[in-house]
């Protein structure tokens, strides 16, 4: 069972890789050198058929990667995700090159609506223009390298739809015996129904909390204190907080907390209902396996159209 489990999280990496890499196509930044001569601090690293990467390109990279990250990570979690992005960079530039290079190639064309639209999704993370402007400066970029760079993003994800996706096909067969096969892959997990209330004040929030188990009605309780109540769904391992999620998944139903100080705020906690984990039939989970295997299919036939483009290209490594 163990050696189970670990084959399906190294399966659940790769599938998550792929759509690192398809999806970093919208992480790649790099700025186009032709017979421009190299300052300093514009190094050669690599030259790919008639095109070169430069360490400013890798700066570029990284910089426009954090803009990404930071819509998801803050702080240290932030720098985390940059730094597990860092290893075999100069490779991954080759490739989104090669990449970028044949969909130039087939001639294919952007729609600048869609450009627009992902700038203006970005600027929603910002109060106002001006601190986007701001933003994007500190890392060394302006507008229209954004532009730029969400141009060349979708050019690269269109010519892997076109030549990578039709190659990674799935048939019914293959979903039925991956459902049969793998039992503990396709598990719903438990969901824990919970009332959470929030209050200011420390003994409020202890009272609060020993009137809940006392069997004191919620609705009349919120009407006595200053309190705010929202409903959540947890999922074990997902989305919630370590010190809630020991709380949350260690309360039989009905039972309530002791309040939890959290970011100058007490919270109190009462399990309302839970739903067990099990197995979904085939037809509930047949859309999901299809994704999963396409994903799998489409990690192996990108490497092997990645080769494909390096065989009969002209890459040489200057420097790491």
């Amino acid at each position: 069972m163990g050696k189970r489990k670990v084959k399906s999280e190294k399966r659940k990496i790769k599938a998550q890789n792929l759509k690192f890499l398809i999806f970093s196509l919208s992480f790649t930044l790099f700025v186009l050198h032709f017979a421009f001569p190299c300052l300093a601090q514009d190094k050669i690293i690599a030259v790919v058929n008639n095109e070169i990467i430069t360490k400013k390109d890798l700066s570029d990279f990284l910089n426009f990667m954090r803009i990404q990250l930071a819509r998801q990570y803050e702080g240290k979690e932030l720098e985390k995700q940059v730094a597990a992005a860092k290893p075999d960079l100069v490779n991954k530039l080759i490739e989104d090159r090669l990449i970028l290079q044949e969909a130039k190639t087939s001639g294919l064309k952007v729609d600048e609506s869609r450009v627009k639209g992902k700038i203006s999704e970005i600027k929603k993370h910002y109060g106002t223009d001006i601190e986007f402007q701001k933003d994007i400066a500190r890392q060394g970029l302006v507008q229209a390298d954004l532009e730029n760079k969400f141009r060349e993003q979708f050019l690269m994800y269109t010519i892997v739809e076109i030549k990578v996706r039709s190659r990674a096909v799935v048939r019914p067969e293959e979903v039925t015996a991956y459902y049969n096969g793998h039992p503990e892959d396709i598990m719903t997990p438990e969901v824990r129904m919970v009332t959470v209330v929030s209050l200011e004040n420390q003994d409020q929030a202890e009272t609060f909390s020993y009137s809940l188990k006392a069997g004191l009605k919620l609705d009349d309780l919120i009407t006595r204190y200053p309190v705010t109540v929202n409903k959540l769904e947890a999922k074990k391992g997902e989305s919630l907080k370590k010190d809630i999620e020991n709380i949350v998944f260690k309360l039989s139903v009905g039972e309530v907390s002791e309040p939890l100080k959290l970011d100058e705020q007490y919270y109190v906690f009462r399990l309302d209902d839970l739903r067990e984990p099990r197995r979904p039939t085939l037809t509930e989970a047949q859309d999901k396996i299809q994704a999963f295997l396409v994903d799998l299919k489409m990690e192996k036939e990108l490497g092997k159209w990645l080769d494909e483009l390096k065989k009969k290209s002209y890459i040489k490594i200057i420097q790491n």
